[in-house]
């Protein structure tokens, strides 16, 4: 739902922003503008100096647009963080077998993975990261491999062993991963 709300708000910003945008554009360019346009021609500013100085007298004037736009700034960055911000699957879906479900959560599932796949030879950190819905849940796992660990057989381990058991154990049907491999890099020894 907030995934489809920001859609629709973010398309009809980008609307508004490209009409009054291209707008001012072609007027700019020297075509005619409407009757119930802003400006008269090309040569026209958007503020004169009337309507900048309107209200300079009134003392409620600048702290009402400072606070107005205080207000739209906040708006706006709290959206771009919603927006941003990757969430986490809170619980998945559990299929027990007997017609009703099970909820597990997603961060007691993301510590058994990481955890399984940190017993496996060569990988010093593990972080998991559960995405997608509750009943069709996927991952993003990052493993920092040791120098000597070939990638192609920490990825095979790590397939046919932590994703395998957390799929079945889950009873999910499939568990599409994003894997990251990093190796450790260690800075130079002083040999004395």
């Amino acid at each position: 739902m907030l995934r489809t709300v920001d859609r629709v708000l973010l398309g009809l910003v980008g609307l508004v922003l490209i009409a009054f945008g291209g707008s001012v554009l072609a007027i700019g360019l020297g075509a005619p503008a409407p009757s119930w346009w802003l400006h008269d021609g090309p040569h026209d500013v958007l503020l004169s100096a009337s309507e900048r100085t309107r209200w300079r007298d009134a003392g409620w004037w600048w702290p009402v647009v400072i606070a107005v736009l205080a207000v739209l700034l906040l708006l706006a960055l709290w959206w771009l963080v919603a927006v941003v911000r990757r969430r986490r699957l809170a619980e998945v879906l559990v299929d027990t077998g007997d017609g009703e479900g099970a909820v597990l959560r997603g961060r007691a599932l993301e510590a058994v993975l990481a955890q399984e796949a940190e017993r496996m030879d060569g990988v010093e950190r593990t972080k998991v990261r559960l995405t997608g819905r509750r009943s069709a849940p996927a991952s993003r796992v990052r493993l920092l491999l040791a120098p000597h660990v070939d990638p192609g057989t920490a990825l095979d381990d790590l397939t046919a062993h932590a994703l395998t058991h957390a799929r079945d154990s889950a009873g999910l049907a499939a568990l599409p991963t994003k894997v990251h491999l990093r190796g450790v890099k260690h800075g130079a020894e002083r040999v004395g």
